[in-house]
């Protein structure tokens, strides 16, 4: 399991890489934005990314949506000491799959890239079809009409499950159970950020409405007359 670190403190950068490689993660670091880009876009062997927000060059949200215009999904966990909920809505925005307030536990940190990598290892499963709207979990591409929708690893999953289940409820339990491991409060507003994200990248530009909301309970991806 490769990751990368993208810490620009040096003496953090060092503690991350010693805590990983203990784990038994493959490591390497970078300290600046711009490094950290130019990395990624080259080298698409990375399990997961740990990104700082604020690194120098090119910050930590600018690197993830850049790096999610271009398509590239590798999972990007997000460090962060701006704790507002406005700063993390930022981060998720702009294709960040998780985020970690500084300080942070050590395990709880390694227990969030595990939870990450193993929801971006998907084997054997059979693309699923809902109308023109396909999510193929063995190459994590989802397209629609034959055109392809850069998501990142959170809306895959996300969209993955709704889409296994076309036509039914998917409660909020149930998706922070599958796609979080429990990791999130139910009470807070983070799968209705991702699920407007969804919103954005497969309905907006296609002039379509597939996710329902049923407030309190969940979601449902509708599916068109006469599709299976």
């Amino acid at each position: 399991m490769r990751v990368l670190v993208a810490e620009d403190d040096v003496r953090l950068a060092g503690v991350l890489e010693e805590s990983l490689a203990e784990a038994g993660w493959q490591v390497e670091v970078v300290h600046d934005g711009r490094s950290t880009y130019d990395r990624l876009l080259t080298d698409t062997g990375y399990d997961v990314v740990l990104l700082d927000w604020m690194l120098p060059g090119m910050d930590g949200v600018s690197v993830a949506r850049r790096l999610r215009g271009i398509g590239v999904a590798t999972p990007i966990l997000m460090l962060t000491a701006r704790g507002a909920v406005r700063d993390r809505i930022d981060g998720l925005d702009a294709g960040a799959d998780d985020y970690l307030p500084k300080p942070f536990d050590l395990d709880e940190l390694l227990a969030r890239l595990r939870a990450l990598y193993r929801r971006s290892s998907y084997t054997g499963e059979a693309p699923v079809q809902v109308g023109d709207l396909v999510v193929d979990p063995v190459a994590r591409r989802v397209t629609r009409g034959g055109t392809e929708i850069a998501v990142s690893t959170r809306e895959f999953d996300i969209l993955y499950l709704l889409a296994s289940h076309a036509g039914q409820v998917v409660t909020r339990l149930t998706i922070l159970d599958e796609v979080w491991d429990g990791e999130t409060d139910l009470r807070s507003n983070v799968i209705d950020v991702h699920v407007a994200a969804i919103r954005a990248k497969i309905d907006r530009p296609f002039g379509t409405d597939t996710i329902t909301t049923l407030r309190g309970v969940g979601y449902r991806l509708e599916v068109p007359a006469g599709s299976r």
